[in-house]
């Protein structure tokens, strides 16, 4: 059973990252699930937990999704894109904070993977439009990337595997933001910066103004039919509306979790009014939704979970355990060093999914005190989401970067993304750990004991 529960595993994630012949997911990881639970690794029982474990997550995330796939029906990712162009000025250097800001934004709105999959194409077609050769191009794809991605950790529920991983160690969103937000959110601009210092000499010292017949690339993940405006004036305020709106659903699900209201809920109320919304605006029924909603998002959510669940139960969180527990020696600082550079570690060797949710069930089962399983936890997010980005293999989103660049015809490597990483990740993860420390032992110490 060992043997075969490890051999499953690995299979499992090696199809999932090659994904020959654009094989989705879910596929290779629902036959892996299957597998361990024929063999016996997982039992009838543990499903029962695990789907409560994932269901809510699952949810919240499709709904989110939904959504975006809604916004751009009305034609807001492209007045995004005709609105960095405008707001740059022509200036090189300001185009690229603008768009590190838009995909910190997108994230924290919609999530990482969306935002990857979403705003990539859209840049794209804005630096193709431009004009700018190929190298000049890198900075602002590969920066957008890498914040995008790593923007997930300062709230969770801008990642599906953080917002299981929350329901596993029993937080509340509204506790995960009040003590990550902040340190999170210096270590991405920190971030930022160093990506900065590193394309600086790269970055074109002016860029077109005005833009003009952008059109979303065929392999856009939306493929939508953009709304008409009237005028601009008209368009201009659908999109402050609608992004007042956006927000307000945002703000709900912190709310919800304060008062401890599942959030898919809120999630879901927030679809189905945008849904509303559109059938009246464009008279589009919802029903499009059944064909364009990701639904494999939860069977892969589920699977996943059963294989790592399979791991735990024939104690490879015990080895954890035991080489991890007695490094800790009741000290943050060292917790939250030590867990964010194991999950650094594990998720560019397996990919930062499985490594969180093994990272997770391992602390659970640890003797910590309620400040210390935070703080360890914490510092697994900030090296699941940031650490993970030092090789390409360590996040999803990153390969289907590599994927969707290639495609809109960009040159660039593992080679090239790993020289930019390879100092630039371990600098902020480090910085952004240390802070997460001095930020906790500072405002939470006293209330956590």
């Amino acid at each position: 059973m060992v043997l075969i529960t490890n051999l499953t595993f690995l299979t499992s994630l090696g199809f999932i990252l090659w994904r020959p012949r654009g094989m989705n997911e879910a596929i290779p990881a629902t036959i892996g699930a299957m597998i361990i639970i024929f063999i016996g690794s997982v039992t009838f029982q543990d499903l029962g937990e695990i789907v409560s474990t994932v269901t809510d997550a699952a949810i919240t995330i499709l709904a989110t999704i939904v959504m975006a796939i809604v916004l751009e029906s009305f034609g807001f990712f492209h007045w995004v894109a005709e609105k960095l162009a405008a707001l740059a000025k022509g200036s090189g250097v300001r185009l690229f904070w603008y768009v590190n800001l838009l995909s910190f934004l997108m994230t924290l709105f919609f999530n990482n993977d969306g935002s990857i999959l979403i705003t990539t194409p859209i840049l794209v077609m804005l630096l193709n439009n431009m004009g700018l050769k190929n190298h000049q191009k890198i900075p602002y794809l590969l920066s957008g990337a890498l914040i995008a991605t790593a923007s997930s950790a300062p709230i969770g529920v801008s990642n599906i595997v953080n917002l299981i991983a929350l329901k596993i160690v029993d937080m509340d969103l509204y506790l995960h933001t009040a003590m990550m937000f902040f340190p999170a959110t210096i270590g991405l601009l920190f971030l930022a910066w160093l990506l900065f210092l590193r394309f600086k000499k790269h970055l074109p010292k002016k860029v077109p103004i005005n833009v003009t017949g952008l059109t979303l690339p065929s392999y856009h993940p939306l493929k939508p039919e953009v709304m008409q405006h009237s005028s601009n004036k008209e368009r201009t305020k659908l999109m402050r509306n609608i992004l007042i709106f956006v927000f307000a659903v945002r703000c709900s699900l912190f709310v919800a979790s304060y008062f401890n209201i599942p959030i898919s809920i809120m999630a879901i109320i927030g679809s189905v009014v945008l849904l509303g919304w559109r059938w009246v605006k464009l008279n589009t029924s919802p029903t499009d939704m059944l064909k364009k909603t990701p639904w494999y998002i939860i069977l892969f959510a589920f699977s996943m979970y059963v294989i790592i669940y399979g791991l735990n139960n024939i104690g490879l969180t015990d080895v954890l355990i035991q080489i991890i527990e007695p490094l800790m020696s009741g000290s943050l600082l060292l917790a939250s060093i030590l867990m964010g550079s194991l999950m650094s570690i594990l998720s560019n060797i397996f990919n930062n999914h499985p490594a969180l949710m093994v990272g997770t069930l391992t602390l659970t089962n640890m003797d910590l005190s309620p400040l210390e399983l935070k703080v360890a936890y914490l510092a697994s997010v900030i090296g699941s989401d940031m650490g993970s980005l030092l090789f390409p293999i360590g996040t999803l989103a990153t390969l289907m970067w590599m994927h969707i660049i290639r495609k809109g015809g960009i040159k660039f490597s593992w080679w090239h993304y790993i020289k930019v990483t390879l100092i630039i990740i371990p600098i902020a993860t480090i910085f952004t750990l240390v802070l997460l420390y001095f930020w906790v032992s500072w405002i939470f110490t006293g209330a956590l004991q």
